[in-house]
């Protein structure tokens, strides 16, 4: 039996519980390093991640409150997007001791409190201060997305330091409380969250305004709470499109009221979104930064649609392309676009149009004969079908963006507002802007992540403008996505498929061009990509080794996660 007396709970209060930091060093700037975790040859990185466009560092290490607090100066009052989102990096932030750590550390940090009255005043950064200036909540591409961060120890006389966030939007806010985030160090011996290498000055925007995650719920199912696991997980990374490749020629999983039996096209009964799913992945990625775009590809990779409408196939042995020569075809497909717009509030959508073997239109006795009545060939009836799809989307105040194959087939007919989506063969986006439009890189020999031979340097090294030299052709590129297509992917995988390789792409679209060269990435590159996949991992990301050649295996033996 023990007894424990006031100055025994003391005694062990102080042995086990105070960090030195709080009873003697705490109020000294200190040039503790991470080295322990990277090595001292790599001291001299800067562990963000995407790397930001400006910034300096100092040699200072910043304690920070277990109870930081939030002051929002904001045009708008209190916003809901920025105060949830502090609150979510706060329990990342302080995942160990401080705020967390359940009831045990409950009753830890009360014992501290009643035994040491520890003052704010002895952390270096009590307060985190957003500033922004814009009251405009709405989401949509090339939103301003830049911020500054500050964090520095206080002028002379005053004890307490300044970490502050200013932006013009919340969505800026944002990513600037991300790259605070990636600056907080967990630190095992004092147990205080610690920010090294301060006072630092950041001055960051993006090089291109989509930076995108194709994802794939067609081949395989993913439940809702993947995909927020997914988006969340982008907005680490700073991605800020989702596009959603809900259905396909394999299951059409969406609920559509207009055409309730659509989604009879589904693998079973119990792998479906409702409308009410979508909204709430639409909000989800709203409250992260994140825009969703839907896709409906058509008229070929429609297969599922006439599960619930045979008629819709051209016959029972012609399920694909679409039937081209019926208006149900077009009401259907105006119907889809009616109620997804009422819930997908991003101003692109996807109407794919990537490869169509019109062949059993030729051969098919009705549709052959309106052909002719028409007088059309296949090709031409494709042209057709895809300029009235563009046609019924811009309608309903919609951008389309179809894949390469349409601008390929027949560029001078395509809208002229029309954004083209490189996938297959490279330079296709250099020939695009060259025509005046707008052009998504998403070539599938370097991002296309179901590739897995595909190695990261390779990701990293890829470049949307390779080949456009013209800087007003270059800003027709608004930027790229990786595509995660399904066929070899579902829950059990999805995310070490998608991770880390996707945070390469996510650089490259997101840091300026000459800080993230192809020289020398070994050096530069790669310790912060493995730095970050461990973040990732610590946040409950399953993102797989950065340097092993399979992206989603496991590790070939034992070893540090920074080293994997």
């Amino acid at each position: 039996m023990f007894i424990f007396t006031p100055k025994c709970l003391v005694l062990i209060y102080y042995t086990f519980f105070v960090p030195q930091s709080l009873c003697s060093t705490l109020k000294k700037s200190t040039n503790l390093h991470h080295n322990h975790i990277h090595g001292s040859s790599s001291s001299s990185l800067t562990y963000l991640w995407p790397l930001p466009s400006h910034f300096t560092s100092g040699d200072q290490t910043l304690s920070i409150n277990p109870s930081l607090s939030l002051s929002l100066v904001s045009d708008n009052g209190v916003s809901v997007i920025l105060t949830t989102a502090f609150d979510r990096y706060k329990g990342m932030i302080f995942k160990h001791g401080g705020n967390g750590g359940g009831v045990g550390f409950g009753l830890v940090r009360k014992l501290r409190e009643s035994l040491v009255k520890v003052s704010s005043y002895e952390y270096d950064i009590n307060q985190l201060k957003i500033i922004v200036h814009s009251d405009n909540e709405e989401l949509q591409l090339g939103v301003d997305e830049s911020y500054t961060l500050k964090v520095s120890k206080s002028k002379e006389h005053y004890i307490v330091g300044e970490a502050t966030i200013e932006a013009n939007t919340v969505y800026g806010a944002l990513h600037g409380l991300e790259t605070f985030s990636q600056l907080c160090f967990f630190d095992y011996t004092t147990k205080t969250v610690q920010i090294y290498k301060a006072p630092w000055s950041i001055q960051d925007e993006p090089r291109f305004s989509y930076r995108g995650l194709m994802l794939d719920t067609s081949r395989h199912y993913l439940p809702i709470d993947v995909i927020k696991q997914i988006i969340e997980s982008m907005s680490y990374a700073k991605f800020n499109v989702l596009h959603w490749h809900i259905i396909d020629e394999e299951s059409f999983p969406l609920e559509i009221p207009a055409y309730s039996n659509l989604w009879k096209g589904s693998y079973t009964k119990w792998e479906r979104y409702t409308l009410e799913d979508a909204y709430e992945i639409v909000n989800f990625a709203k409250m992260r930064g994140i825009n969703v775009m839907a896709e409906m590809d058509v008229p070929g990779h429609a297969e599922s649609w006439g599960t619930g409408y045979p008629d819709l196939w051209p016959s029972p042995s012609c399920r694909e392309p679409l039937d081209v020569s019926k208006t149900f075809t077009f009401d259907v497909i105006s119907g889809i676009l009616t109620d997804l717009r009422k819930i997908f509030p991003f101003e692109l959508f996807h109407l794919g149009g990537d490869e169509v073997n019109t062949s059993c239109w030729s051969h098919t006795s009705h549709v052959k004969e309106w052909l002719q009545n028409h007088n059309m060939t296949a090709k031409d009836a494709y042209e057709y079908f895809v300029l009235k799809a563009q046609d019924i989307a811009i309608s309903k105040n919609w951008t389309p963006v179809n894949w390469e194959e349409t601008f390929i087939a027949f560029p001078a007919k395509l809208h002229p507002k029309t954004i083209v989506h490189n996938w297959y063969d490279s330079g296709v986006c250099a020939k695009a802007v060259a025509k005046g439009f707008r052009c998504i890189f998403s070539n599938q020999g370097f991002w296309y992540l179901d590739h897995l031979d595909v190695s990261w340097d390779e990701v990293y090294t890829a470049e949307p403008l390779e080949g456009i030299y013209n800087a007003s052709e270059q800003k027709l590129v608004i930027g790229g996505e990786v595509c995660m297509w399904g066929e070899t992917a579902d829950t059990s995988n999805v995310q070490q498929t998608i991770w880390p390789r996707a945070a390469a792409a996510a650089e490259r679209l997101w840091s300026r061009r000459d800080s993230t060269s192809a020289k020398n990435i070994t050096l530069t590159a790669l310790p912060r990509l493995q730095h970050f996949r461990c973040l990732l991992n610590r946040r409950g990301v399953p993102a797989a080794p950065v340097t092993n050649f399979y992206a989603r295996s496991a590790p070939v033996g034992p070893g540090s996660c920074y080293d994997q």
